[in-house]
């Protein structure tokens, strides 16, 4: 039977004789069900569509992996390489020989980790790619997993939970926000030594590299309160970095948690109508 995908989010369900009736991360108010409707993909009809797996060096030690064409949300996911073990993050919705074996190229995986329910991908069949590799989900975020499976462990538990150290030098913490589960992933190494943030969607680099954004969803421009961008800034900022990767290609180069603050006391200013008088 198939493991099927939905086409929205490219999030993985169970293996089943006919696909689900919905898709429930779609359905959610933070992502969306096209006008189209809902519909169904597996693995085996995007790999006879073309779907290939590119893997780019982002920075020393970092790499940026995406499939073409475009598989539902269409996320970079990254992998970060270290001594200890390697991380992979918010794991793309396709994944075949090809692509796992250039992964496999460049050194053990230790664990696949999503900063959130929108970039599960084919968590699942990534880690069976990998050798069984542990799928590390927030506990915060247990009822989103659509597709249980031995290798998913959950750790933490609500916001500030306390740091996850997944291999030496790469520390997990759950800020919230976007989800309850909303996690970041700290590499100390990054960034030649001043360290990397990936945030997933918890924290959202803008194009120009020197603002970032903070949401409940983006699709659908549902805000956060300003109690929980606060939060959810000073949450991250409890460890250096200087640099940050979204999930999309955006980056804030440097000076990164100057940055989160700076763009969190601009939101909340405008949600507390400080600029009222502009509009």
């Amino acid at each position: 039977m198939p493991v099927w995908i939905c086409a929205a989010c490219a999030v993985e369900h169970p293996d089943t004789a006919e696909p689900p009736t919905r898709c429930r991360i779609c359905n959610d108010e933070r992502q969306y069900v096209p006008m189209s409707g809902q519909s169904w993909t597996t693995l085996e009809r995007l790999g006879a569509a073309g779907t290939q797996l590119t893997i780019v060096e982002v920075e020393p030690n970092l790499f940026g992996i995406s499939e073409h064409p475009q598989v539902g949300i269409g996320q970079r996911a990254h992998l970060i390489r270290t001594a200890g073990g390697n991380l992979l993050w918010d794991p793309t919705g396709f994944v075949d020989e090809a692509g796992a074996e250039q992964v496999r190229a460049l050194g053990p995986v230790a664990a696949i980790v999503a900063s959130h329910p929108h970039m599960y991908g084919v968590q699942v069949e990534w880690s069976r790619a990998l050798g069984g590799v542990p799928v590390l989900v927030s506990e915060a975020d247990r009822e989103w997993v659509q597709r249980p499976d031995a290798a998913v462990e959950f750790f933490g538990g609500d916001f500030f939970s306390g740091d996850h150290e997944v291999v030496p030098g790469v520390t997990l913490r759950t800020p919230g926000g976007h989800f309850p589960g909303s996690v970041v992933a700290y590499w100390s190494e990054g960034a030649e030594g001043r360290g990397v943030l990936l945030s997933g969607d918890t924290i959202f680099p803008g194009p120009d590299g020197k603002w970032v954004s903070f949401m409940r969803s983006y699709p659908n421009n549902i805000p956060l309160s300003i109690a929980v961008v606060d939060r959810v800034a000073r949450a991250t900022n409890a460890h250096p970095f200087d640099r940050i990767y979204g999930n999309f290609g955006g980056v804030i180069p440097t000076d990164a948690q100057a940055v989160v603050r700076r763009s969190a006391d601009r939101q909340m200013s405008w949600m507390r109508g400080d600029f009222d008088d502009l509009t």
